[in-house]
């Protein structure tokens, strides 16, 4: 295809950018915002995804055509993967020397200190306002909390910022003029798939993907960024050719019938999150504390499990509910069970130019299963995990355990379950004998390695206290509440102050 410059809408005009370089190719939105077109509102903090200050807001059109905004991290967005989209800014808020009720309610309720922070949390507050205010609703204060995990600044403390995201809806509604957006978008859909030989391709057909990756097998395939924009931005690598996913309508889809959920390996973690805690409610409390909104709804599932890393939090869950990937080599596709898909640190059984289509998830038979996920992190929200345990059970009406399946994160080079633990509880009565013998056997599944999260006797110390949690959560006798076995839920049930 004839290369052509990325062409995106910024503040009511269409943006060009050309890319002439691998280098060009990888330049961040915030690069571009502050040294080529000038927005300084947008701040460098910790260059990674992590604290929010570089927030700004994607347009993009969904499946019905309709405008979605979404806040990303745009210190480690590349510039190309903006092409047919909108950006906004904080620049685009105050209009006619008039502050946006977003930026007034932080002034009225002094959420600002240093200010360095600031422009950040006004764009995921404007999303925000924008998403209720479309919705015809009003956010709780704990949801509140959760949009902002991905500011971490918060100078000025909590209860302020949360009291202006709060007092901001309390002014007089002057929403974003969508239509001229949708129709700028609209036009911008009518350009050629963006394509630089050597650099960077987004196709926007399955099979063109498909063919892309057979012809290409050592090119990098790019995703959400969540992972590769911090090779650039912190290991300065060259990441040499990319294959970008988010034009690919067919790989975002997330299908269900009767035996299985069936999500394709470009759906966000957030869609994959909900659709998964809607068959299982057991795992909402790790779809929150999993990262930060901004990059759930970057990062996406197929990236997270082709990835592999030993501290993931999505494959061990997925382990738990019996995942197998649907594995995609130009027309030929072939299913590997998520158990038998990691082969050592970062190694997997992707052949070259094999890549991840989708992750097949059987759905719920029996109610009566019994799930939890836990995550062990030194700070309880955006946090890596220690040890990530996903632990299910299938108990029969005699108390004897059916069907097993511990998995764990953290514990070894790669996620995997801990079959010695499984085999001393399965075929038993769920008893505490029984949970001893499995607690036992997993220093015979595992042998941790200590790091700056945690040590080795640590993490193996609070992989077994998680069984026993687990099996307090679900004995036949007197199981226990969560109010009884997390403080975070306890305070939740009780109004009391952690």
């Amino acid at each position: 295809m004839t290369p052509r410059p990325i062409r995106f809408l910024h503040r009511g005009t269409v943006a060009e950018a050309a890319i002439d370089s691998r280098a060009a190719a990888t330049c961040t939105v915030m690069q571009w915002l502050r040294g080529d077109a000038g927005c300084t509102g947008t701040k460098e903090g910790c260059n990674e995804g992590d604290c929010g200050a570089c927030m700004v807001v994607v347009g993009s059109l969904d499946a019905k055509g309709a405008l979605r905004l979404e806040p990303i991290n745009s210190c480690i967005r590349f510039l190309p993967t903006l092409d047919g989209r909108a950006l906004f800014t904080v620049e685009d808020l105050a209009q006619g020397g008039v502050l946006h009720p977003v930026q007034q309610a932080l002034v009225d309720c002094h959420g600002s200190q240093c200010g360095f922070c600031t422009p950040g949390f006004v764009m995921t507050m404007w999303a925000m306002w924008e998403r209720h205010r479309a919705a015809g609703t009003m956010p709780t204060r704990q949801q509140v909390a959760d949009d902002l995990s991905g500011n971490l600044c918060r100078c000025t403390g909590y209860r302020p910022i949360v009291d202006a995201a709060l007092r901001m809806f309390d002014a007089p509604a002057t929403p974003l003029d969508r239509l001229p957006v949708v129709a700028a978008l609209q036009r911008l859909q009518a350009d050629a798939p963006l394509t630089i030989d050597g650099c960077f391709h987004a196709p926007r057909a399955l099979d063109d993907l498909a063919a892309l990756r057979a012809a290409r097998p050592e090119a990098r395939l790019l995703a959400g960024s969540t992972d590769i924009g911090l090779w650039v931005t912190k290991q300065m690598r060259d990441v040499g050719e990319l294959i970008a996913l988010g034009d690919v309508s067919e790989l975002q889809r997330i299908e269900i019938d009767d035996e299985e959920i069936h999500i394709g390996a470009g759906a966000s973690l957030e869609a994959a999150f909900a659709a998964l805690a809607h068959e299982w409610p057991e795992l909402r409390d790790v779809w929150l504390r999993f990262a930060s909104v901004p990059i759930r709804l970057a990062g996406t599932i197929g990236g997270n499990v082709a990835n592999g890393s030993p501290i993931g939090d999505v494959p061990p869950l997925l382990m738990a509910l019996g995942a197998s990937l649907l594995l995609r080599r130009g027309t030929r596709t072939r299913t590997v069970p998520l158990d038998d898909f990691y082969l050592a640190y970062l190694k997997n059984r992707l052949q070259p130019g094999e890549f991840v289509q989708a992750i097949q998830v059987p759905r719920r038979a029996d109610r009566a299963q019994r799930l939890r996920v836990y995550k062990i992190s030194k700070r309880y929200d955006s946090d890596i995990s220690a040890v990530c345990a996903a632990l299910a059970i299938e108990v029969d009406g005699s108390g004897r355990v059916v069907d097993v399946r511990f998995a764990f994160g953290g514990m070894a080079a790669t996620v995997r379950r801990a079959a010695h633990a499984e085999a001393a509880s399965r075929h038993q009565p769920w008893t505490e004998a029984t949970l001893q013998a499995s607690m036992a056997a997993l220093a015979v599944d595992f042998t941790p390695l200590s790091d700056m999260r945690a040590s080795a006797g640590y993490r193996l110390q609070t992989a077994q206290n998680l069984l026993r949690r687990f099996w307090l959560a679900t004995r036949a006798d007197a199981p226990l509440a969560e109010s009884q076995l997390n403080v975070w839920a306890r305070d939740a049930a009780t109004g009391a102050s952690v």
